[in-house]
């Protein structure tokens, strides 16, 4: 077994070449990458349109109109929890400051921390380091929210782009080889695109009936908003591991901080406990977990890369191409071992022969009886 320096040096290289051009172009990539899963989901209705008699560049732009009027009626149903919510936001931010208020000052008496320091003074300073800092506050989440809208416009613009000329694309794509392998590469782009389209459909399904289920068991709890915060943490869902977890912490603070009995937070903590065990064991891989087969150590390491190249997009970009890589890999002798690390190698134990262990059986009885 020979070791090839030029080959590792060249493999170490490129992966830090491209781990830069991630990073310095992120704020193209990511438009670009979220209007290629959106176009694939999108290209079915696109498709239909274009059967009915609409032309290429009409039927991908009822296609974005349609997405985006079903996304406006979703957000239009929670507008009045949303506002109503602000209105009693001053008051959360009140409840928030006197627990920590009161929680340091009993800390301090304990341990003295802090010499002469009282919980009304606390609550004095940390009102007035709020009023300081909402200024550049609201400076950050202006422009959070100009990045945010310039992202969401490009990506739509991306997704429009996608759509009308994606015969061009695959044809460009594809002339890349020989004559001989075009077949096997049209194949590759489908199934490339068959991922994409199918982990996206299983998503959104898997937002709705949780959705559902978050909202229904807040109501019978008795949580101000149900809705909102069942779907607020649906949707955090698609971030991998993580979201589940925001998603669940929000409402518990906000029962923990809003009602008196402390078996309000309680039960909604095993309500979100269970609705995830339901989920990640029986939904997530009968909807979702088939189209990607990517094992789970591959997961993490592209959720932890993507967080630490792309930030919160990468954690829901990166698994989804990351199952697309692996269908790249396998087109390839070179890298089918990539491909194998990548998967899931369902290792079948062999099965038991019961006639032959019933053979040993007597062929041991035999040899104790003339023992």
């Amino acid at each position: 077994m020979n070791i090839s320096f030029p080959k590792i040096f060249f493999i170490i290289a490129t992966t830090f070449a491209l781990f830069a051009i991630f990073v310095v172009a992120r704020p193209i990539l990511i438009p670009i990458s979220f209007a290629l899963l959106i176009s694939f989901i999108l290209l079915p209705l696109a498709i239909r349109f274009e059967n009915a008699g609409v032309n290429r560049m009409g039927a991908a732009m009822f296609a974005i109109l349609s997405t985006i009027l079903v996304l406006g009626g979703g957000i239009y149903l929670f507008s009045t929890q949303i506002i109503s919510m602000t209105g009693e936001f001053s008051n959360f931010q009140g409840k928030v400051i006197q627990i920590f208020a009161e929680t340091t000052a009993w800390l301090n008496s304990n341990m003295r921390i802090v010499p002469n320091l009282e919980k009304d003074e606390l609550m004095d300073q940390l009102k007035n380091w709020l009023s300081e800092s909402s200024g550049s506050l609201v400076q950050q989440t202006f422009s959070g929210s100009a990045g945010f809208i310039a992202g969401l416009i490009a990506t739509i613009i991306f997704t429009f782009l996608f759509l009308i000329y994606r015969a061009g694309f695959k044809q460009a794509f594809v002339l890349f080889y020989p004559e001989e392998k075009r077949g096997q590469a049209m194949r590759m782009l489908k199934s490339i695109q068959m991922v994409g389209q199918k982990y996206l459909v299983g998503v959104i399904l898997i937002v709705i009936i949780i959705g559902i289920i978050n909202s229904v068991a807040l109501l019978i709890i008795g949580i101000d908003y149900p809705f909102f915060f069942g779907f607020l943490a649906a949707i955090l869902a698609i971030i991998p591991y993580v979201g589940t977890t925001l998603g669940a912490t929000i409402p518990v603070l906000y029962a923990f901080m809003t009602y008196d009995s402390l078996w309000t937070p309680i039960a909604v903590s095993i309500t979100f406990w269970a609705i995830q065990v339901v989920e990640s064991n029986f939904l997530s891989p009968k909807i979702v977990g088939g189209t990607l087969k990517v094992n789970a150590l591959a997961a993490i390491i592209s959720i932890i890369v993507g967080a630490s190249v792309w930030g919160i997009a990468g954690m829901i970009l990166f698994l989804p191409f990351t199952a697309m890589l692996k269908v790249v890999c396998q087109e390839y002798d070179d890298l089918k071992p990539i491909a194998l690390f990548i998967g899931e190698q369902n290792v079948k134990e062999k099965s038991i022969d019961i006639k032959a262990l019933s053979h040993w059986r007597v062929k041991l009885k035999d040899w104790f009886s003339k023992l």
